[in-house]
């Protein structure tokens, strides 16, 4: 009975740890978040890409398209800005869990077994500014396609960040309906590339 009592008492302690934990990386990422409108862009162009792809005449179809242009340049930039404040973030305060479900403290005693969010988010950075800005010559439907990946890859990772990889994955999953497979196939593969070697997926 002991035994029980006292693992609980363990689990109730480990609980309140990782809340805790967990609560000061949100509030971390929101402060830097609150001083940007890149949600609300964000939820500009998924709607916007929707009523594109859902259109009919063609002619609409394209002022569609090119009434999003600006709306994905703005994110691009403000993406960037906020990739570049966040950089200046304590190095110990942004590290993240490579392990599936996160555990507090995992960066003090198992540095190997995380990565840093400054580096993710400057990669998302290049990758959304330069799928915004159509380097590699896009059609609007593949560019919008490849944009939609950068979006999502890098919600996936504040996600992981803030709660887990288990939690982000399944989070892509129940919004999205996509894999984070399906997400990492679909980035351009500069992207694919960077995130791979350093998150090691």
């Amino acid at each position: 009975m002991e035994i029980t009592i006292l693992l609980l008492i363990l689990a109730a302690v480990g609980y309140a740890f990782q809340a805790r934990d967990e609560r000061r990386r949100v509030i971390l990422l929101g402060t830097y978040l609150g001083n940007y409108q890149i949600e609300k862009l964000m939820a500009t162009l998924t709607e916007g890409y929707m009523r594109a792809l859902g259109e009919t005449d063609q002619a609409r179809e394209d002022q569609i398209w090119s009434m999003l242009g600006t709306t994905e340049t703005a994110l691009g930039e403000q993406f960037g800005r906020f990739a570049s404040d966040f950089s200046r973030v304590e190095g110990a305060q942004s590290r993240v869990s490579k392990l599936p479900l996160s555990i507090f403290y995992t960066a003090r005693l198992f540095p190997a077994a995380t990565f840093d969010l400054r580096k993710a988010l400057a990669i998302h950075a290049d990758g959304i500014q330069s799928a915004a800005t159509n380097s590699a010559q896009r059609s609007p439907k593949d560019k919008a396609f490849v944009l939609m990946a950068e979006m999502l890859l890098m919600q996936h990772t504040c996600h992981w960040f803030c709660k887990s990889k288990t939690v982000a994955a399944t989070r892509l999953v129940l919004r999205h309906q996509t894999p984070y497979a399906k997400v990492l196939e679909s980035v351009a593969p500069a992207t694919r590339r960077a995130y791979a070697a350093l998150t090691g997926q």
